[in-house]
């Protein structure tokens, strides 16, 4: 079964950061994107993460619903389904979720899981992502660690973030920030690891300077080195074995050399979506516009099925859409490293 299990999930997780690399995350919205996902990772004999935004969940389940958490539930089941078929193994995470959202999406997702477990199946997603870093740290804190139990007791793993990602994503906009907020300082990290280490395993998305979108060359001054000197504040004050497992958000658009240096400092999770939706839409556009006569009905003419058949067009985008998933495999390390059939 693909779709992995808790137990794999941690494998997964282990191998990376013992093997110096990290699982691309790309977020999905469509059984297209999700097959995407899938043919990149099976492409490239990489394990991956598939993940579902609010927006996401939302956009999923109709238009008349409107509905994040239901729309992420089908997106989930449907990447269980689909995922049984290919040879790696993908886990299944949900992004940012803040601390009003809670009640609505991430609450009614354990609630899934939950009875999934009672019903013999494993959790219908190995990760989520609690977002905090609206709120000060110390209430950020307390809000991860009644997650995290919850988390922990359904054999979940759980994201937190402490600073701010840039940038604007689904409706949320921190692109006002003063610039402090985009860096995680060594204090915040040593606070984040002694509060929540002693609940269950948890992820960490520290922030750097990455943010959200697509900004043009020398726009964003990402500064690695915050890993680093994060990480050894952390292991200097609990150990080597204290060395935490981290997120790199807003990794579109990164140059290779900042991608690969976070890999040394633990990263073993990278998030892109903005360069994932362009490599989609691109070959679209082109569609569109090499076929317009056919695509549209023009001055009373018939058009051309085969060109306005949303299947001739998506196709490009999902093949567009697994090479730029491709790539990010290899520029993470991970092509060629699938763990599955030996865990």
């Amino acid at each position: 079964m693909p779709v992995a299990t808790p137990k794999q999930y941690e494998a997964m997780l282990d191998a990376a950061q013992k093997g110096n690399y990290a699982y691309p995350a790309v977020n999905v919205t469509s059984l297209t994107t999700i097959n995407a996902a899938l043919k990149a990772f099976s492409d490239a004999k990489s394990d991956g993460i598939i993940q579902v935004s609010t927006g996401g969940g939302q956009f999923a389940s109709g238009l008349n619903l409107a509905d994040a958490a239901f729309g992420a539930i089908v997106l989930a089941e449907a990447t269980h389904i689909l995922a049984s078929k290919h040879d790696v193994l993908v886990a299944l995470h949900t992004d940012h979720c803040h601390p009003e959202k809670v009640d609505g999406f991430l609450k009614p997702l354990l609630e899934a899981s939950r009875e999934r477990i009672a019903a013999g199946k494993g959790p219908l997603f190995q990760s989520h992502m609690f977002d905090g870093s609206v709120v000060d740290l110390k209430e950020n804190l307390q809000l991860s660690k009644e997650l995290l139990k919850e988390c922990a007791e359904l054999d979940i793993i759980l994201e937190v973030e402490a600073g701010c990602v840039g940038g604007e994503e689904d409706g949320h906009d921190t692109s006002g920030l003063p610039i402090e907020k985009l860096y995680t300082t060594p204090e915040d990290m040593v606070e984040v690891y002694e509060a929540l280490r002693p609940i269950g395993r948890f992820i960490f998305a520290a922030t750097f300077g990455n943010v959200h979108g697509a900004y043009k060359p020398g726009a964003v001054k990402l500064k690695p080195t915050i890993l680093r000197d994060g990480q050894k504040a952390v292991t200097d004050k609990h150990g080597e074995d204290a060395f935490m497992e981290l997120v790199f958000h807003g990794g579109s658009g990164s140059d290779l050399s900042d991608i690969r240096e976070t890999l040394d400092y633990g990263v073993i999770k990278m998030n892109i979506d903005t360069d994932t939706q362009y490599a989609f839409t691109r070959p679209i556009v082109s569609h569109i516009g090499e076929n317009i006569e056919g695509v549209l009905k023009i001055d009373g003419e018939v058009g051309n099925k085969k060109t306005y058949d949303p299947r001739s067009y998506l196709k490009k985008g999902e093949k567009s859409m697994a090479a730029r998933m491709q790539q990010a495999c290899e520029d993470l390390r991970s092509n060629e490293k699938s763990i599955f059939g030996t865990v």
